[in-house]
């Protein structure tokens, strides 16, 4: 009898993860065709004047041509060093660019280290990363041993994009490397100049030293400034180390006024979620945009499945139109702003190498407050009655999958 029950319980088991793959194909496939159908057409983007944080000046950007020809102008400035982190580097005519310049200056006796992450370039040609023997490249391998395949703190992916120059100029934010995301994404990121930089520095530099092989070189670290008013926060999957998240729920904790949050991929767990919630239900202004089409249909499906209790506590969600926006981004009563490579989801809050920049500062926090309302004249708010008559295939779909957040 017992054995039946258990047979019968596997069973169930195995028919739901089977559901849930056939609705994952089906939902990927009809994503793609409709990206081939409906091309992006560009959107609204706003490049505020930089602020002044500290000693610190900062600068937004919300799309990529002026920050790609931001990066590329800073290296071809170096005189001294360059460390340049990151997710993913197309081998496109953008990825072309980044690589020729980093070789000219190596030449010229810069100083150069690069890292990016080799599962998420898996179908870029391995020839693209063949640089030149004076640029040092670590390719990172989440598992370099067989027994981390057995050690969850080794599942996490490098996410983070880091650019510094010469230790005084610094990027930091959502933004890849690659044409895709020069002309068609809508995106975060910040230049620092100034000695907050060292922050940046710091964390590519321990990086470096943690994961690198044998015939690298030990980079020695920096000597890092107290800031209040500005600072990087880094998740670190094997030292189990992950502030970024607590740092989100002690912000939405303290709002009184309001919270505007961009975010590609939302799927928050129960304590964010429910940190939310409340700051709505005690009054405060709770706006959440997000791609309504986003480049990981999945990752669509299991935000959705959070929306009912969102719509039904007060927070106002926003659903982007036409394009992907990939920013990873919040400010709150103007004056708490938060800039980085973490998304709301598992993998980045407690899983991938994330960094993120705390920002003190009402300048920033008034640029960031015109962004989210420029962003959201291309955005459809998802209204409560509106959400309540949705399909019941969609409903279904959302209560299979929901399971799967913890992939995510």
């Amino acid at each position: 009898m017992a054995l039946e029950l258990w047979q019968i319980v596997l069973a169930g088991i195995g028919g739901i993860f089977a559901l849930q793959m056939l609705i994952a194909a089906v939902l990927m496939i009809e994503a793609k065709l409709r990206r081939h159908r409906v091309p992006p057409e560009g959107f609204p983007s706003l490049t505020p004047p930089p602020a002044t944080v500290a000693s610190t000046q900062v600068q937004i950007y919300t799309e990529g041509r002026g920050l790609f020809d931001a990066m590329l102008s800073a290296i071809e400035g170096a005189r001294e060093t360059i460390y340049l982190e990151t997710f993913i580097w197309k081998g496109d005519v953008l990825g072309e660019r980044f690589k020729r310049a980093l070789t000219a200056k190596a030449r010229e006796g810069v100083q150069i280290y690069l890292i990016y992450d080799t599962f998420a370039n898996m179908v870029v040609p391995r020839a693209f990363f063949q640089f030149p023997p004076a640029i040092h490249v670590l390719p990172y391998r989440a598992w370099r041993r067989p027994w981390h395949a057995i050690d969850f703190r080794r599942y996490g992916r490098d996410h983070r994009k880091i650019l510094v120059v010469d230790g005084r100029v610094g990027f930091v934010g959502g933004y890849n490397i690659g044409e895709l995301y020069r002309t068609r994404w809508r995106d975060t990121h910040l230049r620092l100049d100034g000695p907050e930089v060292d922050d940046l520095v710091y964390a590519f530099v321990d990086f470096w030293n943690a994961n690198r092989y044998p015939h690298h070189p030990k980079i020695p670290l920096p000597a890092r400034a107290w800031a209040s008013e500005l600072r990087a926060y880094r998740n670190d999957p094997v030292r189990l180390i992950f502030p970024i998240r607590s740092i989100y729920i002690e912000a939405i904790e303290q709002a009184q006024r309001h919270i505007f949050m961009t975010q590609a991929y939302f799927i928050p767990d129960e304590a964010i979620l429910q940190a939310i919630m409340r700051a709505a239900r005690r009054g405060v202004d709770v706006r959440v945009l997000v791609p309504w089409q986003s480049n990981h249909v999945l990752a669509d499906w299991l935000a959705r499945h959070s929306f009912d209790l969102c719509l039904r506590s007060g927070v106002r969600v926003f659903a982007y139109q036409g394009a992907m926006i990939h920013a990873k981004s919040a400010t709150i009563d103007a004056v708490w702003s938060m800039v980085g490579t973490a998304n709301i989801d598992r993998l980045s809050l407690v899983g991938n190498y994330e960094i993120n920049m705390e920002i003190f500062s009402p300048d920033v926090a008034r640029s960031m407050e015109e962004i989210f309302i420029c962003d959201l004249t291309n955005a459809h708010e998802i209204r409560p009655e509106e959400w309540a008559r949705r399909s019941w295939v969609a409903r279904a779909s959302e209560m299979v999958l929901a399971p799967l957040w913890p992939l995510l």
